[in-house]
């Protein structure tokens, strides 16, 4: 089989396939030979490994995780790929296609079926229109996977590495550091990928933590969040304000929480710590609330 970075061997399979890429899907194959080598490798994917792939593409990254684990699940929702990856992953049988939405497909499930109690990690290069949504789905339901590597818009990345109680902390720096121990690994520039986007990206890697680096009141995670993302709803007011508005809370109790938290009541959302909202959600009323995190 042809490189598949080679521009000309993707116009000729998109050619033969009748393939045109897509906008709605985020579609931006990586050209440059470089970086699926380096994402596979940093995943530390070996023999004994299993790794599930989130949106293959024509193969690119999917061959470089054939080479390395004893088995690749690879999800993808674009109903028009199968043939032509039925041509580019020929040569691997370890190669398995899930023609399914990663958001709809029961992954619990898939992991046990096909990698039983192999390590396992993700790897991806993500549409970066459903960054959050995939990468809080991997993390929320506390799947067996040892990390996830995947490469996402460079701003998205900093956002998501950043460190709570930082200054570029979000909601969603909060949730990733609550699952894993997120590092920026590398960026990549437009002309990697064909078409070129208009931005730059960057490789992360979130290292799935055993247990969650802070033990939530009542073990109520959805009040946690709730909380965290009241606070970012407003991120240029104070967290007392951004609080008491985003969850319909009387401004004096939630000074009054913050006090008995021992917080200063001035402090900004990016200001505290996952272990300062627990202590913030240990004096507050219950808080029920389900909307999903957010970049």
């Amino acid at each position: 089989m042809p490189t598949l970075t080679d521009l000309s061997t993707i116009r000729n399979l998109c050619a033969r396939y009748d393939f045109a890429l897509s906008k709605g899907f985020g579609q931006n194959f990586i050209i440059n030979p470089g970086i699926c080598p380096r994402i596979a490798e940093e995943a530390g994917i070996g023999p004994g490994w299993g790794a599930l792939e989130v949106g293959p593409g024509i193969g690119v990254l999917t061959e470089q995780l054939c080479k390395r684990a004893d088995k690749v699940v690879s999800i993808e929702v674009d109903k028009r790929l199968p043939p032509l990856l039925e041509e580019t992953m020929a040569d691997y049988d370890n190669f398995k296609l899930v023609l399914n939405d990663v958001l709809k497909v029961d992954l619990k499930a898939l992991l046990a079926d096909e990698f039983g109690g192999k390590p396992v990690a993700v790897c991806a290069n993500l549409p970066y229109y459903i960054t959050s949504p995939i990468l809080m789905r991997l993390l929320e339901e506390k799947l067996p996977i040892e990390n996830i590597t995947v490469m996402v818009q460079k701003e998205a990345a900093q956002r998501l590495c950043a460190a709570p109680g930082t200054r570029d902390a979000g909601a969603i720096s909060y949730a990733v550091a609550y699952y894993a121990e997120p590092k920026l690994l590398f960026t990549v520039q437009p002309g990697s990928f064909y078409p070129a986007p208009k931005v730059t990206s960057a490789v992360i890697q979130l290292n799935v933590r055993k247990t969650p680096a802070v033990e939530v009141p009542n073990g109520d995670e959805k009040a946690f969040f709730a909380l965290i993302r009241a606070a970012f709803s407003q991120r240029r007011k104070t967290a007392a304000n951004a609080i008491s508005n985003g969850l319909q809370l009387p401004k004096a109790a939630v000074l009054s929480a913050l006090e008995a938290a021992h917080l200063d009541p001035r402090s900004r959302p990016e200001q505290l710590t996952l272990q300062d909202y627990c202590a913030l959600l240990a004096v507050l009323a219950p808080i029920d609330n389900s909307d999903p995190l957010m970049l």
